[in-house]
Formats: structure tokens, sequence, C-alpha cells
């Protein structure tokens, strides 16, 4: 699913100092680390969904993570809408295509408060497994 993918790209920016680097300059905002939505800052938010898509989707392509413009909007517009607490964790997993169940034991993903930290938690558990 292309969706997974922008999320693998996102989640590189945090472990790959090289490619942050390059996306800060490609964004021309923010630190490149677009990894979380606590990571994430509005400036961000706003050059990937904006004029700046294109650049980064094709970035992300040379860099062995294919997607399209509208899959980078989509999991971002949907980290925006998770983290303002617009989306429900369930609506946000069927939005960028995870689990909100632990495949595991079958329960849903634990609650957590901290909406800053709702989506790490919930990415940890649901879609990398840790």
């Amino acid at each position: 699913m292309a969706t997974a993918t922008v999320l693998k790209f996102m989640q590189k920016t945090a472990e790959d100092e090289a490619l942050r680097h390059q996306l800060e300059t490609l964004l021309g905002v923010g630190d490149g680390n677009i990894s979380s939505e606590a990571e994430l800052d509005s400036a961000e938010t706003e050059a990937l969904k904006g004029e700046r898509a294109p650049v980064v989707a094709e970035f992300a392509s040379q860099n062995g993570f294919r997607f399209s413009v509208d899959d980078l909007v989509t999991v971002v517009d949907a980290f925006q809408k998770h983290q303002s607490g617009e989306l429900s964790d369930d609506a946000f997993a069927a939005l960028i295509g995870v689990s909100a169940v632990d495949e595991a034991t079958g329960d849903h993903a634990p609650h957590v408060a901290n909406p800053l930290k709702r989506l790490t938690k919930y990415i940890s558990k649901t879609y990398l497994g840790i």
C-alpha cells in the first residue's frame, strides 16, 4: 500500500541524518524530521501538502520510496487531523491503511491521552510492531 511507503519514508527521516538534512533543504522550513505527528510542525505540514509535495515525492522516489503526491498529502493531512483530535485512532488507522487492532492480542491499541504522543505509540505498536 502506498501510504505504508509514505510512512516508511517519514520514519526514515528520524533515522537518516543525511536524508533529513536534504529534506529540510527541499522544504525550506522545519528540521526535516517528519517521522511522527509530534515531529511534523505546521510549516512542514503546509509545505508537504502544498507546492513542495511534488518535489518531496520525487525526492523520496530517488531514495527508494515510491508514492504519489496524493498519497503524501493524504498521510500528512491524516497526521494533522489526528494531532488536532479531528480523527479518532480508528479513523486515522483506516485513513492511512494500518490496523487499529493489535494483531497479536486482538485488542484495540491503547489510548494515550496526550495527542502528541498518541501517534508515536500507535504507529510503534500497530505498524512497526515495537
